[in-house]
């Protein structure tokens, strides 16, 4: 059974110290990690939240990164690839040698915040031995078994907030105009209106804080 663990660590025992420390209002939310070949691993992040020219300056002398180029720009976020160097190899780690997959990351000030799925509980074990031994301290906030499928589980969603969701989208719910109601809806999936509400509210409260924090309450 999979494990997702989330849990905090200071930006100089992952990645980007010199960059969110001398930038403390950026946030940085990676997007993607690729690992090639030879064994190494690139980010894809964003950057948003400030003054970029400030953040690019200590960007581009930040030990913890090379090979940096930007690749896209929305609104007041660029979003960059770059190739890890130092102070990741618990991260790289994890991800090269454990099997485990980074969820989200969001780095700001002098913390990361992080996201990552486990093949099972061994190999979380495997992950707190190897932060110990090279002495990378980190803060574990959470800890949750998953039983659901892939795509439910990593956002937090019950078998029937996913069925729910689909249903909706595959039947226009969310086109504009609708092209079917919440009755109607409700009808087809043989549930009343009111306990197709709740299900909505509760598969978007989970939805919404899976992919924008790191606290997510209690399924309802």
């Amino acid at each position: 059974m999979s494990i997702v663990a989330e849990f905090s660590v200071k930006s100089d025992d992952f990645a980007l110290s010199r960059s969110l420390t001398e930038a403390p209002q950026m946030v940085v939310e990676i997007e993607q990690v690729v690992a090639t070949l030879e064994d190494k691993v690139m980010p894809y992040f964003w950057v948003s939240g400030g003054d970029h020219g400030e953040f690019e300056e200590a960007f581009q002398n930040d030990e913890s990164v090379t090979d940096i180029v930007r690749v896209d720009q929305a609104d007041d976020a660029i979003l960059y690839r770059a190739e890890w160097t130092e102070n990741v190899e618990t991260i790289v780690y994890a991800y090269l040698e454990l099997g485990a997959t980074i969820l989200q990351a969001v780095g700001r000030d002098k913390n990361w915040e992080l996201r990552m799925r486990f093949d099972d509980r061994a190999s979380l074990s495997k992950f707190e031995e190897y932060c110990e031994v090279h002495g990378i301290a980190f803060e574990l906030n959470r800890l949750q078994e998953q039983e659901q499928p892939m795509a439910s589980a990593q956002y937090d969603l019950t078998t029937k907030q996913r069925e729910t969701l689909v249903t909706a989208l595959n039947e226009g719910y969310y086109e504009v105009p609708q092209a079917i109601s919440m009755s109607e809806l409700a009808d087809e999936m043989g549930v009343s209106q009111q306990a197709l509400s709740k299900r909505f509210h509760a598969a978007h409260r989970n939805l919404i804080t899976s992919t924008l924090t790191f606290t997510h309450p209690d399924d309802q």
